[in-house]
């Protein structure tokens, strides 16, 4: 479902994205070519600064926000998401916050006031608050990091995990093809 904020903003879809219908997508919200968004996504850009400013939520081409994901920024704070990136089940986006280019985030993780780097991959369960991950690191499942993590014993992301990343954004790339062919079935 599309919808307006209180601010009057729509979100601007690119027409060759999917969106499935049981998804909310609410106010400055600005999709690009081939993403996927799954049942149950909540993409809601709604909330305006102490100005009544309000920056977008923006998913790069080919990226995946999948089932029960739940994007949305305190105070008009921009969240971007990169191209070629997956946002995996249940997991919790919240800005301000940027992750970058082929990144994958994994089930029911929480970012928040973060930057994530292009080609990271945050696994299942973990929380980046208030840090800045640098390109290529990896976050290991359940793991937890704030202001004061020391990054320098994050280890680099794996060929392997970057494998598994990249395989997950083509497979929901062939998904939106295989959702808007599909389209008006329904």
């Amino acid at each position: 479902m599309l919808r307006r904020n209180p601010s009057g903003d729509r979100p601007v879809i690119a027409e060759s994205a999917y969106i499935d219908h049981t998804a909310i997508i609410c106010g400055k919200v600005i999709i690009h070519d081939h993403v996927f968004v799954g049942p149950y996504a909540v993409i809601r850009a709604d909330e305006v600064d102490e100005l009544g400013q309000m920056e977008p939520i923006t998913i790069g081409a080919n990226s995946n926000i999948q089932d029960g994901v739940v994007i949305h920024s305190k105070s008009g704070a921009a969240v971007t998401i990169g191209e070629q990136t997956s946002i995996a089940h249940r997991a919790i986006i919240h800005g301000p916050c940027k992750v970058g280019n082929r990144v994958f985030i994994g089930f029911n993780s929480v970012l928040f006031n973060c930057s994530v780097g292009d080609g990271c991959v945050v696994r299942h369960n973990a929380v980046v608050d208030g840090c800045d991950l640098p390109a290529h690191f990896h976050v290991t499942s359940s793991q937890r990091l704030g202001p004061k993590t020391d990054l320098s014993t994050l280890p680099k992301v794996s060929i392997s995990a970057a494998e598994f990343s990249e395989d997950v954004a083509r497979t929901n790339i062939d998904l939106v093809k295989g959702y808007k062919a599909l389209q008006n079935e329904f």
